[in-house]
């Protein structure tokens, strides 16, 4: 029996597919689903202007509240149609490189179960996160289910 099923998102259908994926698998084991939003800020380094920095991260943030927000009651409306009452949801906001902060997500929250898309939303998006899933599927610990 899963007790917590982890389930990164950056928005896109393949995160969607997999938050519906863990619906299913947490209705039928009570499970709590943690939905996490990485705002990965690797690239930021670069930037020469701390204030310039922050003023991104920031809007990062914003951005990533909405997504998680946006992407909660998707599958809400779309998988559970009111008739989850026994899941318990929580988000995660978080700064760093993607797999890096699922994997410690991972052992820090005691997750059982890792449900994520195959890659991102598009272009070079799609390659960072095919590069992250497949990261997180070859250090974690624990099953991690891949949705294409």
């Amino acid at each position: 029996m899963r007790k917590r099923i982890l389930v990164p998102t950056d928005g896109s259908e393949q995160a969607e597919r997999a938050g519906e994926q863990a619906i299913s698998m947490a209705e039928s084991e009570g499970a709590e689903i943690i939905v996490l939003y990485v705002i990965d800020t690797e690239y930021l380094r670069a930037l020469p202007q701390d204030e310039l920095i922050n003023q991104i991260k920031a809007g990062l943030k914003v951005d990533g509240e909405k997504a998680v927000a946006d992407f909660q009651k998707t599958l809400e409306d779309k998988q559970c149609e009111g008739h989850c009452s026994n899941i318990q949801f929580r988000t995660m906001i978080k700064e760093g490189k993607p797999a890096e902060v699922i994997l410690k997500t991972i052992e820090k929250e005691g997750i059982d179960q890792v449900v994520m898309g195959k890659s991102g939303k598009h272009g070079i998006e799609r390659l960072v996160l095919g590069r992250t899933t497949e990261r997180v599927v070859r250090r974690a610990k624990v099953s991690v289910e891949v949705v294409a």
